[in-house]
């Protein structure tokens, strides 16, 4: 089975009147394959992060992007020798844009999500602990924002960001029925109550 790993607990703050942003990112185990989910935009911290793991950005095959936004897809280009997997295309660091088929394995299965965007997508992830739901910003919260988990305040959340609420309240049922647990985009791992 898979095995997923936070690497950095997503933030969402202001601080000396500046916005500041960085996604939750998430290193997924696959057999052999080293994923990261939303390399975010902290590079010192991101670069602390894998160290902790014995990797490096040499050790990442594939960089999966959740969504365009900077604060969660801004480093992808430092690991030299990852593909990088956005929508429904893989990117290599050359240009080149490919078709991806079948890399992972069955323990691995991406869903469109849309809504915070049109595009995004959440990485769903069979483990030992149950399935988890790398769903970014289908939920998030502000650091000065208390993270309730209880499906009401969930689904009634608001998302200052959204592009489509109706389809972001489509794509939080859908990634609730799915899930045992769920990785927001910023904030804490929560387990989904049945």
């Amino acid at each position: 089975m898979a095995k997923v790993k936070v690497l950095i607990e997503g933030y969402a703050r202001e601080e000396n009147g500046i916005e500041q942003a960085s996604s939750t990112t998430v290193l997924i185990k696959d057999g052999d394959l080293n994923i990261v989910v939303d390399p975010g935009c902290n590079k010192p911290l991101l670069l602390e992060s894998l160290a902790k793991e014995n990797l490096t950005t040499a050790d990442i095959n594939y960089v999966f992007l959740s969504h365009y936004h900077f604060d969660h897809s801004l480093l992808a280009g430092i690991f030299e020798r990852a593909l990088v997997l956005y929508a429904d295309e893989a990117y290599d660091l050359q240009g080149g844009i490919l078709e991806p088929e079948n890399i992972f394995s069955d323990d691995i299965e991406i869903i469109k999500t849309p809504g915070h965007n049109s595009d995004c997508r959440t990485m769903l992830v069979k483990t030992e602990e149950g399935i988890i739901a790398v769903c970014e910003d289908v939920f998030w919260w502000a650091d000065d924002e208390e993270q309730k988990t209880d499906r009401g305040s969930l689904m009634e959340h608001d998302d200052p960001y959204a592009k489509n609420k109706e389809d972001l309240m489509a794509s939080r049922e859908k990634v609730l029925a799915m899930a045992d647990y769920i990785i927001p985009g910023h904030g804490k791992m929560f387990r989904v109550e049945k």
